[in-house]
């Protein structure tokens, strides 16, 4: 089981490429503390001032994760990806410094696996997972997809006409197409959560949440 960390703790987040720049300036946006690490010292100026501290240091070096301090942290992001012998050896130094939570980028479903073998609580497939939600999106009725599970998602999209100017009880959508409507965005208003009274017009959004199958079925209904 993966231990459960506190919200508020700070963030250790190697490599200052796309991905872990992106990471690490919106987790110094959300008020974590944040010490970014990478090799590049020119990465390092860039970002010094915009997360709370960035330092120069080879993460590969076990010694050199110890001198910034890399065992007090309770999460780390291993955003190298273009060196697979590198973020498995970082990987595989955090573990030995017993740190709780490790995120690890991967580039492929070896390297992941790689990285799960060595001790990475988390592997993300960020060029995947974006390759997967943009075919989702151009090829069907979607606004947004996002997937949570193998076979669980959320997708933001326009109402079918069926639904439209009845309850959603009445509408039998559930019962119909096994999905749920979770969410409602109405024009000038934020999404709401969606209740068994609650009416669909032709100027709303809907979130809708389901496997991937009967959300894809859903979203293929006429508009």
């Amino acid at each position: 089981m993966v231990e459960r960390i506190h919200g508020d703790s700070p963030v250790l987040v190697i490599g200052l490429g796309r991905y872990g720049a992106a990471c690490a300036g919106e987790l110094d946006r959300l008020d974590r503390d944040v010490l970014a690490v990478d090799a590049d010292l020119a990465l390092v100026q860039k970002w010094s001032e915009r997360v709370t501290h960035a330092v120069q240091a080879d993460a590969r070096n076990l010694e050199a994760l110890q001198q910034i301090g890399a065992q007090d942290f309770d999460v780390a992001v291993v955003a190298t990806g273009s060196s697979i012998e590198a973020s498995v050896l970082i990987t595989a130094n955090l573990v030995d410094l017993k740190v709780p939570q490790i995120w690890a980028k991967a580039t492929s479903q070896s390297h992941g696996k790689i990285l799960s073998r060595v001790g990475a609580n988390h592997v993300i497939y960020p060029e995947r997972e974006a390759g997967e939600r943009v075919a989702h999106l151009v090829s069907g009725q979607m606004l947004d997809f996002i997937r949570f599970d193998d076979d669980f998602v959320l997708a933001k999209m326009f109402p079918p006409k069926f639904i439209r100017g009845v309850s959603l009880a009445d509408s039998g959508v559930r019962t119909k197409y096994n999905v749920t409507v979770v969410g409602v965005k109405s024009p000038a208003r934020a999404f709401h959560y969606a209740e068994p009274t609650t009416v669909v017009t032709n100027h709303d959004l809907i979130i809708v949440s389901g496997t991937n199958a009967d959300v894809e079925r859903f979203a293929a209904l006429d508009r």
